[in-house]
């Protein structure tokens, strides 16, 4: 049987491969994408939406107790754990129809299955009729990433979980330990913590959050602590003793070992690439620490062979993903697409309260030998946080000195993951402090703390 032919073929119907899928048929050519498990990928069905959605039911639960705070009467106030759950996996579902239909509508082959790549140019996949031969002169790998599990503490799914347990929990924890406090780790202690779980994060570096900047981190940790979760930083789980209902954690923290009992351990260390079982190897294609080496435009250094999303490395980001993916398409289209500058990426960490940032931070400006100038704002100067009663958090902006250009912003406090957005497009626009304190902020907003803290970082502050 001849090999069915494409233009272009995705392997990962994730938010990089199904984007990369639409913009390459948007650009006239015939696009195959071939999906193994679930359309829209981890971050649809098992992670950036099913988790806002938890998350979201717990901000509300935060709220009706403080319902006396805002002149409102709330009583026997509590929760519905499956209910819970149950609208989180409703919302996924209806995404992951939606994708399906946007590939359709696209005219987009989707085929599931499992791919290899037996050769330059081909694609072989199994699925649940045979196995089925497709050729491309342009092959995308798009396969995402999973769970990393550290030897002794691996997942079993009822004492040990992984973020996919985390979100169809068998059970409501009562002790609860994370371990790693990047955004899943954090996201999810935020959660059980808010629903009055008792949790303890463990975090190998000197502060939780690692990537983020230190004062941020410090707040963060200052809050959490404050909402009752206990946060152990410079410390590390070195074995689980598992036995019926109950794990005793060995922590290790300024050379000493001390043990713990909890019903519940989320193992959330950082992630591994999905690079096994396509062939790669035998294509010559590199592959550093389970991630694909390409250069600033996707492409593997095998001719016709690109790699996007996580499988490419950090940063470990659906948005990323989808930008390569369009990124991706338009040059196998002929177009002249720019490269990913990954300094304008954005991250964002949904807890309670939320982080979001953009660019340097302080210390990876000084490093970078820049002189710097630091602004910051406080949410308790700032009207509409006050009437939201969310008076507790912080903007800082760090700009270049000499150029006045904004390298890095970071953000603490309610709705900071929609603030962050203008901090992002100035960036993109490369823009200076003047600009940016020239701009007219509405008010009474949130944005107007943005706003400040440029005009702090120039001794321009008005309202602190």
């Amino acid at each position: 049987m001849a090999a069915k032919s494409f233009d272009m073929i995705v392997i990962g119907a994730g938010p990089g491969g199904y984007v990369a899928a639409i913009r390459g048929a948007q650009l006239g050519l015939s696009v195959a994408v071939i999906e193994r498990e679930h359309m829209g990928g981890i971050c649809l069905n098992w992670g950036c939406i099913p988790t806002k959605a938890l998350l979201r039911s717990s901000e509300v639960f935060h709220l009706m107790h403080r319902a006396k705070e805002f002149g409102l009467k709330a009583e026997g106030i509590d929760y519905d754990l499956d209910a819970v759950v149950k609208r989180s996996r409703a919302v996924a579902k209806q995404l992951n129809g939606g994708v399906g239909h946007l590939l359709k509508k696209n005219k987009v082959t989707t085929i599931m299955g499992e791919a290899s790549v037996p050769a330059k140019g081909k694609v072989s996949v199994k699925t649940d009729k045979g196995t089925e031969e497709l050729s491309a002169p342009h092959i995308v790998l798009a396969t995402g990433a999973r769970a990393r599990e550290l030897p002794g503490l691996e997942a079993d799914g009822d004492l040990v979980w992984t973020y996919k347990h985390a979100l169809l929990p068998p059970r409501m924890p009562k002790k609860l330990l994370v371990i790693g406090s990047g955004a899943i780790g954090i996201e999810f202690a935020s959660f059980y913590n808010t629903l009055g779980c008792e949790t303890t994060v463990v975090e190998v570096m000197d502060r939780i959050l690692p990537v983020e900047d230190a004062e941020i981190s410090d707040m963060a940790e200052k809050a959490f602590t404050k909402q009752g979760m206990k946060i152990l930083q410079k410390a590390g789980v070195k074995q689980l003793d598992r036995a019926k209902g109950r794990v005793t954690a060995h922590i290790e923290q300024d050379g000493k070992v001390t043990k713990h009992d909890f019903d519940t351990v989320i193992s959330a260390v950082g992630i591994v690439g999905n690079t096994e079982g396509l062939g790669l190897e035998a294509l010559g294609i590199t592959v550093d620490r389970t991630h694909v080496v390409t250069d600033e435009f996707c492409r593997t250094g095998v001719e016709g062979i690109y790699a996007i999303g996580d499988i490419a490395g950090a940063p470990w980001l659906a948005h990323k993903a989808s930008h390569e993916g369009v990124m991706v398409a338009e040059l196998i289209a002929g177009g002249h697409p720019h490269p990913m500058k990954p300094g304008s990426i954005a991250g964002c960490t949904y807890c309670h309260p939320q982080i979001a940032s953009v660019g340097m931070t302080e210390a990876k400006a000084k490093e970078a030998g820049h002189e710097i100038r630091v602004g910051r704002f406080p949410f308790m100067g700032n009207g509409k946080a006050i009437a939201l009663g969310e008076p507790e958090g912080m903007v800082k902006t760090v700009f270049d000195a000499k150029t006045g250009e904004l390298l890095g912003a970071h953000m603490i406090g309610a709705e900071v993951t929609e603030l962050i957005q203008g901090y992002v497009v100035g960036r993109q626009l490369e823009t200076t402090e003047e600009d940016l304190i020239n701009t007219v902020f509405p008010h009474p907003t949130l944005s107007e703390m943005m706003h400040e803290s440029v005009l702090d970082a120039y001794g321009r502050v008005i309202h602190f």
